[in-house]
Parts: C-alpha cells; structure tokens; sequence
C-alpha cells in the first residue's frame, strides 16, 4: 500500500498552528484539513478562534465552519471526513496539511485506528444526561476519571457528549474506551506523517500567550457570542471553552472580571491537558517559537520537512 504523505502541525492552544500550517502550506503547495472539534461548527468563530479569511492567506481550509451548532458530531465523522479531505487534496496535486489540537482527532485519523461499534444503553445515557444537567460536566468528568482516566486526560469537562459517550461504552462492555481505540488500531495507518509540534520551552509564556488572546476575544465580541449562546442554549456552543465560563456573568452570580479570570484559568489549563497528551507522540519534532524567531522557526520546519523527503516544495 502506498503511503499518502500528510503534515500534522499540532500543539496547545495559543501556540501559533494556524501561521504555521499556512507558512508550510505556502511553502510545499498545501490545503490545510483542520483537527479540531469545534472549529467545525458555524457561529462561535471567536470562541473557537476560528481562522479568518485574513489569516488562512488563500491557503483552502477544510472541515472549518460547516456544521450547525445543534448538530452532534462524532469522531468516527471526523475520521471519515478528513478522510476524504485528504483524498482530495492528493487527488488535487497537492499535500494535505492537517492542523489543530485536538489529540484524539489527530490520532485516530493518522494512526489509522479503525473505529468499531460499541454497546448502547439509552437509559443509562438518559441517567447521565440528566446528572449533566444537575451537576454539569465536572460530575461526568470524575465518574470517567474513575473507569477511563487515560481517555478523561484528553477530553474536556465542558464536552458533555464525548463524557456520556466514553462512560456509556464502559457500562455496556466493561472495557475503557481508551481501551476499544488502542484495540482498534489497524496493522498499518494509509497516512505517513510528518508530525511538527509547537510548545514554549518556558511555559509562562505560553500562559501570557493565552491572557493575551482572551482579552483580545473579549474585544472581538466574544461576550456577545456566548450570550447567543447562553439565550438559546445552544447544546455544542455549551462546550467551547470560551462560552460556559461566562454564563455566571448573564446570571448574576459573578462579576464580568471574574468570569474573564475563570475563562483564562480553563483556557491554561487546557493546554496543559493538550501538551500532555501530545508528550506521548515520540514522532513530534517540537519546534519552540520563545527560543527561536518566527522566520528562523519557519525556516527549521521547512528544512525538518525538506530532509524527510517526504515532500517537494512549491516552485
């Protein structure tokens, strides 16, 4: 079988993947397929610091803005659509460049795990859906930690469907979801590829990173956008950091500043989770961009990519 060669920039959030997988794409004649769960929805762009057209610099951009905020989505879609993505983009002539920080997506699309079927129980789901509603995602989040808690580091308390999934797939089959994906996992993967991480050899700066970027989404409107979400109560929208931690402030419960403190809060330490779980990929050639200017930083992926001869540059 014949590999398909695929670029994987990957990292925490506020590190910098979108510039990069745009300068690579630039660089080797590239579309970029991106890798996370909830860039796909329409609306959210600021909480999701969805790229814009500004940002994307011509480069196509795939699996961004495309689904309704009402909509579940699975990761088995993500897999198959990227998939076809991917397919296309070599079909095209060109090299797919896959970009984001969702780990899970990451993986699975290039490890080439084969996704399988697992148990169903709608009353069980029914009971957690209901404790979500109560107790919210943090409740989900410790009963998952107790039976998956190697699935629980890569998933977020605020994404409610992932949790329900994992713990429900454990109460109808008695294994950890983690364990159904390591399980899964084909002979070979149909992908190649070429993995570049991004992360700051000293870690405050990435939160600086992170402090900075909130405000700048409060300017952007971001207040606005989670009150259109809060008043419709948008399922999907609930789930991006961003958007939940503001809802005390609609509610009366917490001062604006507060809230905004709790949002840079979740915000880092999501990228730990993200840096975590990325640590466990031995392939990432991990490029810093605090101990090397961006041109310099560029030049040292273009030449990683170069040497590899995995790829050809655009003329």
């Amino acid at each position: 079988m014949e590999k398909i060669p695929v670029i994987a920039v990957v990292g925490p959030t506020a590190s910098g993947k979108t510039k990069l997988a745009v300068e690579i794409a630039k660089r080797f004649n590239g579309e970029v397929v991106s890798c996370d769960s909830m860039q796909i929805y329409k609306t959210m762009n600021v909480a999701t610091a969805k790229p814009t057209v500004e940002e994307m610099e011509g480069i196509p951009h795939h699996l961004v803005d495309f689904l309704d905020p009402s909509k579940p989505f699975s990761l088995a879609e993500y897999q198959r659509l990227a998939a076809e993505a991917i397919e296309k983009i070599k079909a095209h002539g060109k090299t797919p460049v896959i970009a984001g920080g969702t780990g899970l997506y990451a993986d699975t699309l290039l490890q080439g795990i084969r996704l399988c079927d697992q148990g169903e129980d709608p009353g069980y789901r029914a009971e957690l859906v209901a404790i979500a509603g109560e107790k919210g995602g943090k409740a989900l989040m410790e009963m998952l930690r107790g039976c998956d808690p190697e699935y629980a580091a890569g998933v977020h308390e605020n994404n409610i469907p992932r949790l329900i999934r994992a713990l429900e797939v454990y109460h109808t089959t008695g294994i950890p979801l983690s364990e159904h994906i390591r399980r899964s996992k084909e002979v070979e993967t149909p992908y190649h590829p070429f993995w570049l991480g991004l992360r700051f050899h000293d870690r405050q700066k990435l939160y600086d990173r992170i402090n900075l970027r909130v405000d700048r989404m409060m300017e952007a409107g971001l207040l606005e956008e989670a009150r259109a979400a809060y008043e419709t109560r948008m399922h999907t929208a609930a789930q991006a950091i961003g958007c939940k931690e503001l809802y005390p402030y609609f509610e009366g419960k917490k001062t604006l500043d507060e809230c905004v403190d709790t949002l840079k809060q979740s915000t880092r330490r999501y990228a730990k989770r993200q840096l975590t779980w990325f640590s466990r990929n031995e392939e990432i050639h991990w490029l810093e961009p605090d101990l090397l200017p961006w041109p310099e930083l560029v030049l040292k992926a273009e030449n990683l990519l170069t040497d590899s001869h995995l790829f050809s540059q655009s003329c």
